[in-house]
């Protein structure tokens, strides 16, 4: 069944951790693109220049379609892949993990390092909170002034964000509607001979 709810962090965090010496500094961060990804990854490598790793993992878009792990140079899926699946097993999207690690002297080997890299991964996503988000469809909808109580009737049933109202010859709302109702707003809006309805893609 098609669900269209996703889950973001509430706030950026940063937590840390020492496993046999070594130090794992991690941090969480609400994000919405891959430049806002290279960002964060640019601030944390100059704040930490030193640091023997800056590894990462990030997912994008409502449906998570975007996801990437990045070992920086622990072996092959030790670090990057650990840190995908603590955001996975949240159902978070839109968020970035950096984990820097400072090598204590200790060798953790792969297992050791799968349990601290997931570790620092799930401390930082535990504490920064979760929100419930929607995926949304955008439409406008338009009618005589006389007829605006109709849009306010119309989008009343529904779970509508406006984000622009405009007044010229008609009335003109511009509004977000919940992916699961689309369907149907669009439907009962085209039944109203006084109102004229549009999707934008």
């Amino acid at each position: 069944m098609f669900s269209d709810t996703y889950f973001e962090i509430t706030s950026d965090v940063e937590s840390s951790i020492r496993e046999k010496g070594s130090r794992f500094l991690a941090y969480s961060y609400n994000v919405k693109s891959e430049e806002d990804v290279k960002k964060h990854l640019t601030e944390i490598k100059q704040k930490y220049p030193d640091a023997t790793h800056h590894c990462y993992a990030y997912i994008l878009g409502q449906a998570s379609q975007a996801q990437r792990a990045n070992d920086d140079g622990e072996p092959s899926n030790s670090a990057g892949r650990p840190i995908l699946r603590a955001i996975l097993s949240k159902q978070l999207t839109n968020v970035l993990v950096i984990v820097v690690r400072y090598f204590g002297g200790t060798m953790l080997g792969i297992p050791g390092l799968i349990e601290a890299y997931g570790s620092s991964a799930k401390l930082v996503l535990d504490q920064s909170g979760l929100i419930e988000k929607f995926m949304e469809e955008k439409f406008t909808i338009s009618g005589e002034f006389q007829h605006e109580q109709e849009i306010h009737r119309l989008l009343n049933s529904y779970q509508v964000r406006i984000s622009n109202r405009e007044y010229t010859e008609r009335v003109t709302y511009e509004v977000f509607i919940r992916k699961g109702q689309a369907i149907q707003f669009e439907k009962q809006a085209k039944e109203s001979y006084l109102l004229d309805v549009k999707s934008v893609v």
